[in-house]
């Protein structure tokens, strides 16, 4: 749909002529130049045909000057875009621990922490919609991307995540009470935080069950994860079978705690002891936390009054350098005539 922002803009065009109407012709100088041949050069010009072209051009300009001023835009086709009122914050454990071989992906034993990113990345990849955020912790929490509909920069940032950024241990605590500080600071009508873990909150200055307490007073609800297998073998001298054990890489989970936190604050506690139950535990999340079914419209906008505006100023331009072309044109025939007259003398 084509519209003009500022259509009263259109209630100057009669300006030129009031000015002409209203304003004091200027007083004739009592010197003059005098041409001889000034008769001659006004036939060259063109006459009343010349002033006649002159006078649509310079209209033509002006009108195309006040469409532009005037904000010609168009509005494209509707757009539905899904809207969600949900602040949604992932948090993930980045602690030493993340390290852990326990995990297959694709029938080969992978990091903790890879198994990780990759289930959450395509979690996040699914939330269209919801305003993300992602925490990251080890000894220390850090806010690595502040709430966004930037699902792409989000993914991003939590593959580029390494271990060991935030320190060896694991502040459960911490990073609760960072989420929750970010969460409050937007309203919203639903608060989620999800995060996971591998061990027990061994670093911070906040208690997770204190900071739990917080997160239920401010309305947050947390879900929360425990990832690592339960058993695993640990290779023998040299990497061989022989004087290989069997040991329980998630001793150090604490899944008490993190059940406590889920109950204070309205959430699920899960554990994922593999890649195939944690997908399964994110994909049950997007059942909990449902994106928002009902989309907002809104119409792209283009300005348009670069077109007016440019033909206006190439016009002028014409306008401007149409009569030197003419002068100088005057000039050459009048002095090949000259030369000719000369000629014709000798």
């Amino acid at each position: 749909m084509f519209e003009f922002a500022w259509p009263w803009i259109f209630l100057l065009v009669p300006l030129p002529l009031l000015a002409r109407w209203l304003l004091p012709r200027s007083k004739p100088l009592s010197s003059a130049l005098k041409v001889p041949f000034y008769s001659e050069l006004s036939q060259r010009g063109g006459g009343e045909q010349s002033n006649y072209l002159n006078l649509m051009l310079l209209t033509l300009i002006w009108l195309l000057l006040i469409c532009a001023a005037a904000r010609p835009r168009w509005y494209g086709e509707p757009i539905s875009q899904a809207s969600s009122a949900r602040d949604l914050l992932v948090a993930v454990d980045i602690s030493g621990s993340m390290e852990t071989p326990d995990m297959l992906l694709g029938g080969r034993p992978a990091m903790r922490i890879n198994a990780v990113k990759q289930v959450v990345g395509d979690f996040v990849e699914r939330r269209q919609g919801d305003r993300l955020g992602l925490v990251l912790f080890g000894t220390r929490a850090y806010l690595q991307a502040p709430l966004t509909y930037d699902r792409e920069t989000v993914g991003t940032l939590l593959r580029e995540a390494q271990i060991g950024f935030a320190g060896q241990g694991t502040a459960i605590g911490d990073a609760i009470g960072l989420s929750v500080k970010r969460l409050t600071q937007r309203p919203a009508e639903q608060r989620v935080l999800i995060l996971l873990t591998d061990g027990a909150n061994t670093a911070g200055e906040v208690s997770p069950l204190k900071a739990a307490e917080l997160a239920q007073q401010a309305g947050i609800t947390v879900y929360t994860i425990g990832v690592g297998a339960e058993e695993m073998v640990q290779p023998g001298l040299l990497g061989s079978r022989y004087g290989s054990r069997r040991i329980n890489p998630s001793r150090d989970l604490d899944s008490k705690t993190l059940q406590a936190i889920a109950d204070t604050t309205g959430g699920r506690y899960f554990r994922a002891h593999n890649p195939q139950e944690l997908a399964e535990i994110y994909s049950e999340l997007d059942e909990l936390e449902p994106v928002e079914q009902e989309a907002e419209s809104y119409r792209p906008l283009k300005s348009l009054f670069v077109w007016p505006l440019g033909i206006a100023l190439l016009l002028s331009a014409i306008w401007a350098v149409a009569p030197l072309t003419s002068n100088f044109r005057f000039s050459s025939n009048g002095n090949k005539q000259a030369t000719t007259n000369g000629g014709q003398a000798q």
